[in-house]
């Protein structure tokens, strides 16, 4: 009998993949282990449904994948977690997290389009999304596969952005956003967002490839983040800001796009070097708790900018 069987994402069949019936007691068998480390290779992004274990299977699921670190915005800070590994990711109307208002909607919890560290020169590999505590209404988790996204895009285009690379800031604010999606007004900025700004890894913009070659499959991937992102290197004007607005454009479109409604017993493993991601938000009155793990990686492409001599 199979440790485990696997289905395609619910209206998307261009990446990811659902898995469901695996035990925690087969997660330690290395042939178990080989088949989902080749899913998450192919797929991108892998949907482990109605998984027991909570805290120490999402652990021991993602050791599969990498060694399990401390989320980088948190290092040097006095936020915690029932574990090291585990980031925080939460929104509750009366203690933390983001509110903004956009399109005319006050929502909690909100993050646009992006790659995880984009703004860092180090990128991790991945990490593993369980709930904590799921709200009444909202709070869906976007997912796009930028291999998918440079398929899609016309070779006109594909000649046009060869060897460019873009330049990531970290600006938190949702209103100031230059690419994507800008919220019309900022109500209140989560306790790990205002305390990232400080940070020491991202006072030096970091410099990112906009394409780049997924090793040992050679499939492109088309590697931008619409938030973060302030430009195109050596070509920040307005015809370099066309351009990538144009890219951004054939990034997240819906047809590339999967939300994933969660339920109790839920884990997603995504692949950060070629998955964006995105949280469509709550009413502000609602409660949404996550507990993500972060998975040690580093491309190797990444990048600080370096500043001229006054």
């Amino acid at each position: 009998m199979a440790a485990f069987e696997t289905s395609p994402l619910p209206g998307q069949d261009r990446y990811g993949v659902v898995v469901t019936g695996l035990s925690p007691d087969s997660i330690d068998d290395p042939q178990v282990r080989r088949a989902l480390l080749e899913l998450w290779t192919t797929k991108g992004l892998v949907v482990f449904r109605g998984i027991a274990g909570g805290l120490d299977t999402q652990v021991r699921l993602s050791e599969i994948y990498g060694e399990p670190e401390i989320h980088p915005m948190m290092e040097g800070t006095d936020i915690k977690t029932e574990h090291r590994a585990l980031a925080p990711i939460e929104f509750d109307p009366e203690k933390d997290g983001n509110i903004y208002e956009i399109g005319g909607r006050v929502l909690g919890g909100y993050l646009p389009w992006h790659f995880d560290g984009a703004y860092v020169d180090r990128i991790n590999h991945g990490g593993i999304l369980r709930p904590d505590i799921l709200p009444g209404e909202g709070g869906d988790t976007g997912f796009i596969d930028q291999i998918a996204a440079y398929e899609l895009l016309p070779d006109e285009l594909k000649d046009r952005i060869e060897g460019l690379s873009i330049l990531y800031s970290y600006q938190p604010d949702l209103t100031k956003a230059k690419f994507g999606p800008r919220a019309d007004r900022l109500v209140r900025m989560s306790e790990l967002f205002r305390k990232g700004m400080d940070h020491p890894s991202v006072q030096v913009r970091a410099i990112h490839p906009m394409v780049y070659e997924q090793a040992g499959t050679g499939r492109n991937i088309l590697h931008v983040s619409p938030w973060f992102a302030e430009g195109i290197e050596g070509m920040e004007n307005e015809e370099g800001d066309a351009l990538l607005r144009e890219v951004v454009s054939y990034v997240i479109r819906p047809e590339l796009m999967y939300f994933h409604k969660w339920q109790e017993g839920d884990m997603v493993l995504w692949d950060n070097w070629r998955m964006l991601h995105s949280a469509t938000g709550v009413p502000p009155g609602e409660t949404r708790i996550m507990r993500r793990t972060t998975i040690v990686g580093d491309y190797g492409l990444g990048r600080r900018e370096q500043m001229a001599a006054a």
